[in-house]
Parts: C-alpha cells; sequence; structure tokens
C-alpha cells in the first residue's frame, strides 16, 4: 500500500550573506518544509524567494497546500500537477510555484533517503562530474572590487565566469568588462547578466558595445515576461540568449524556446515548483535541441545536471552556497574542485539546515540575482 503524507511542517530561516548582494540586500529567506509519511518516513525540502514573499510562501504552504495535500499519495511526481491545477486559481507561478517546491523537493529527499540513495542516483546518473563556472552580485562592486573577484575565479581554476551589466552609463560596463577579460585572458568563457535592466533600444546599444569582448552570452536583457520584445531583439543581435530565472511554469519555457528567442534557458530549482516540473523542462529543451544551466542553489543544481544527459553549466557564486554561508547542518552534497562539481553521494537531497539559523521570516527588500 503506498504510504501517504501524514504531516507538513514548516519553518522559516534568514540566511546571512558572507558577500551582501546590495547595500540593502544582507541576508536571504528560506522556508524549511518537513513532510511525515504515513509509515513514519521523513522528507526534508525548502523553498527560496531569496527575500520577497518569504511570509507568503510559508502561509501557502501552510494552509492551502497542507489542506490539499495531507492524505494523498507521497510521491511527489503524481502530486504536482494535480496540486497545480488546485492552486492555480492564485496563480500559475510566483508565490504558487515557489511554494510547491518545499513539499515537491521533500517528497524527493524522502523517496530518495528510502531507498538509500542520494537523488542524483535516484533519478538516474549520468555523469559523475559537472562544469562549474564563477558567478557574482557585483554591479555595486567598484572596478577595483570586480577585478579583484575576477583574480580569485581564475585562480580557483574557473574555466568560465559570469559579471554583472546594467550600468546607467554603458561606458562603465564597457570599461568593467574589458577589465574582466584582461583578467581571465582570451580561453575562459565570459557571460554577462543585466537582470532585466535594459529596454529594448537600451540593450541592442549595450550588446553592440559588448559583443566585442567574445561572449558566451547574455543573460536577461530585456524583463523576463515580455516575449514580444525577446523576438524583436533576437533580429538584432547575434550573441547568445540567456534566461529562465524568472519563468515559472514549462508552458513559459516551450513559448519563448518555440519563438527562437533564447539559446540557454536558466530554470530555477525553487521558482519553477521543484525537482518534478524542472525535469520536465529539462526534457523539453533536450527536445528543442536548446542548452540548459541551473539558476542558483549549488547543492542541489549540480546533482541534478549529474542526472540529465549532456553537459549542463552549473552556478557557484562566490561566498553564496549553502555550505559557504554556514546554513548546514551536515556536509555538502557537492564538492567543486577547480572548475568541476562532484556529488559526496549523502542520502537523499542531502541539504539539511543548521538549527542556528534565525527563526523569522526575511524583511522584504529589492534584490538582484546571479
Amino acid at each position: 500500500m503506498t504510504a501517504t503524507i501524514a504531516r507538513l511542517a514548516t519553518r522559516p530561516l534568514r540566511v546571512p550573506l558572507r558577500r551582501p548582494w546590495g547595500p540593502d540586500v544582507r541576508d536571504l529567506s528560506l522556508v524549511e518544509v518537513t513532510v511525515e509519511d504515513s509509515d513514519g518516513a521523513t522528507g526534508y525540502g525548502f523553498s527560496w524567494t531569496p527575500s520577497i514573499g518569504a511570509a507568503a510562501v510559508r502561509a501557502h504552504l501552510d494552509h492551502d497546500i497542507a489542506a490539499f495535500a495531507l492524505g494523498r499519495a507521497a510521491e511527489a511526481s503524481a502530486l504536482w500537477q494535480p496540486l497545480w491545477e488546485h492552486l492555480h486559481e492564485g496563480g500559475g507561478g510566483g508565490i504558487t510555484t515557489i511554494a510547491m517546491a518545499g513539499l515537491d523537493l521533500a517528497l524527493w529527499d524522502l523517496a530518495a533517503r528510502r531507498a538509500g540513495d542520494g537523488i542524483t542516483d535516484h533519478l538516474g546518473r549520468h555523469h559523475d562530474s559537472a562544469i562549474v563556472y564563477g558567478s557574482g552580485v557585483n554591479l555595486h562592486y567598484s572596478l577595483d572590487e570586480l577585478v579583484a573577484q575576477a583574480e580569485r575565479w581564475v585562480a580557483a581554476g574557473f574555466d568560465a565566469v559570469k559579471v554583472k551589466v546594467g550600468s546607467p552609463d554603458v561606458a562603465r560596463d564597457v570599461e568593467r568588462i574589458a577589465a574582466v577579460r584582461d583578467v581571465i585572458g582570451p580561453d575562459r568563457r565570459l557571460m554577462l547578466d543585466a537582470n532585466q535592466r535594459w529596454s529594448l533600444g537600451q540593450a541592442e546599444r549595450a550588446i553592440g558595445e559588448l559583443a566585442s569582448f567574445d561572449l558566451a552570452w547574455i543573460e536577461e536583457p530585456l524583463r523576463a515576461d515580455d516575449l514580444t520584445a525577446h523576438v524583436e531583439l533576437r533580429r538584432r543581435i547575434q550573441v547568445p540568449v540567456a534566461l529562465g530565472e524568472n519563468l515559472y511554469t514549462r508552458y513559459r519555457f516551450a513559448e519563448f524556446i518555440d519563438a527562437g528567442v533564447v539559446d540557454v534557458v536558466q530554470p530555477n530549482l525553487v521558482r519553477v515548483g521543484g525537482i518534478t516540473p524542472f525535469l520536465a523542462i529539462a526534457d523539453l529543451a533536450a527536445e528543442r535541441g536548446v542548452a540548459l544551466a541551473p539558476h542558483l542553489l549549488l547543492e542541489l543544481s549540480a546533482q541534478l545536471a549529474l542526472a540529465l544527459p549532456g553537459e549542463h553549466l552549473v552556478e557557484a557564486v562566490e561566498d553564496a552556497s549553502f555550505e559557504a554561508l554556514g546554513a548546514l547542518a551536515e556536509p555538502s552534497p557537492v564538492i567543486v574542485s577547480g572548475a568541476t562539481v562532484y556529488t559526496t553521494g549523502r542520502p537523499g537531497l542531502g541539504v539539511r539546515f543548521t538549527s542556528e539559523l534565525t527563526d523569522v521570516a526575511a524583511s522584504v527588500r529589492p534584490t538582484e540575482e546571479p
């Protein structure tokens, strides 16, 4: 007989950042989710905002999601679609899918730990290691600070790095990217991330001036939900485009892929709703011949990348992994060595948060992301 979901509990957490993402962005918000099934097995997941909406996410889990899920089969892939359809009246993405991720991750953790596997092997391992790239939230850094960061990436052995752009004056971006390219040399891959800061005209101009630095991709050059503008931008530029951290459903990923406006999709494991929809998006990208590079959340993104066919770049934001932030109660499920990342084989997701984290909801503040 299939075990059912007997209990769902949440705990709001605030994780201080070692390297602030801006003057007012000094910590991240999480909602830890614990699920227990009718056989007494336990799974642990989480939702991540990182700073907007944590209280709403927790409320959604404690009320609407718990009310629907309790008593149903404790199987992530079977529960996800009916739960999403039930919650859809309140919105198909955003708070809805971010909250759903907490339960989905907990159920996958439960299943993998019951089987005695890490999540990579539970899903089906394709690789022993993946390529990791250096990343940072650094638009607010001085030029000297940015150069020093690029030097640390080189010293760490990264073969690819990503830098923020989108300054009010494009000349500042050009100066900064020129300095980074000088540090990393001509052979390392260089990606830029505009965090949706440009209009169509600004994007065309800025990319035109930055393209000479041999860019592997330009990330989120426009508002993430403006498909029409992306179609027009594709006509005007030659640099590959990456996006997806702010797309929330398989349907939106399909629209952007089928419109031919994206070369690299970047689903965020939590924002899309967990492992179940992430795998569906990965299948979609593979079917359409589009590259996939998971967004952020190194400890889980790396494990999923190793369970997918093909090569997938994994993002390592400087000093922002859960391990680097001191958020984990146990050793990390992944190890970064030079330009590669490996799993340690810890059972389940391998992500348990320390009880020492502050048990409060995060304040509401604007932020930029990797």
